[in-house]
């Protein structure tokens, strides 16, 4: 698969918020239409809308969820395995930006770009999601 790192980062410079730029660039590749990814990450933007975790993380969650989930036909069965693809998720990305909350990312002694969050979400997505793709 050819890298999406810099569509994702082009979604948000058209307007996407983090989460959508990270959900929509991949949403095809896990089942998804785009309207649809659209619309499910459209309060996880600017941190939950309140600077809380990051949108981009967020939005590789949710792609997370979509790959691990069994779906309705297996309740709970799947969701060991998909929290612990979260928590790896989650570790990588603080590693990389140094926080996982928006404020922290945007107040903090690092301020780091809304454009590098999406790029670490997305390298995120696939290396570790995608990785077989």
């Amino acid at each position: 698969m050819e890298s999406r790192v810099l569509a994702a980062v082009d979604r948000h410079n058209k307007g996407y918020n983090c989460a959508q730029a990270i959900a929509c660039t991949y949403c095809d590749l896990f089942g998804v239409d785009e309207q649809t990814a659209y619309k499910m990450t459209e309060a996880f933007g600017f941190g939950m809308g309140t600077q809380n975790v990051c949108g981009a993380l967020s939005g590789a969650l949710v792609l997370a969820g979509l790959d691990g989930s069994g779906g309705v036909e297996a309740p709970g069965k799947t969701k060991g395995a998909t929290y612990k693809v979260a928590r790896s998720l989650t570790a990588q990305f603080k590693d990389a930006a140094g926080a996982l909350l928006c404020s922290e990312l945007k107040g903090g002694s690092s301020k780091v770009s809304c454009e590098d969050c999406i790029k670490y979400a997305a390298q995120m997505v696939e290396e570790s999601l995608l990785k077989d793709s």
